[in-house]
């Protein structure tokens, strides 16, 4: 089944590489602003040039209102869920 035009995806990907918090808040805002019809944002921070995304991502977003849970995909990844499927 194909999906209609102009019908958005169910899961976006962030890839946050590079980009400082700051920077990275700023993504992750627009892309929750941006999230209708969206169940999961999968967010790629990467881990091996340290964690301050990862636990930035983690800590901050857990708790934000339009996100049910945040979950730990990998250490370089985490799914943020917006909705049940």
């Amino acid at each position: 089944m194909q999906k209609p035009a102009g019908a958005t995806p169910a899961t976006v990907t962030l890839d946050l590489h590079g980009k400082t918090q700051y920077q990275a808040r700023v993504t992750i805002d627009a892309a929750l602003r941006r999230s209708r019809g969206v169940y999961r944002i999968h967010v790629v921070h990467g881990y091996h040039s340290g964690t301050a995304l990862r636990e930035m991502v983690r800590r901050e977003y857990a708790a934000h209102p339009q996100v049910l849970r945040a979950e730990a995909v990998s250490e370089s990844a985490t799914d943020l869920v917006l909705r049940e499927l």
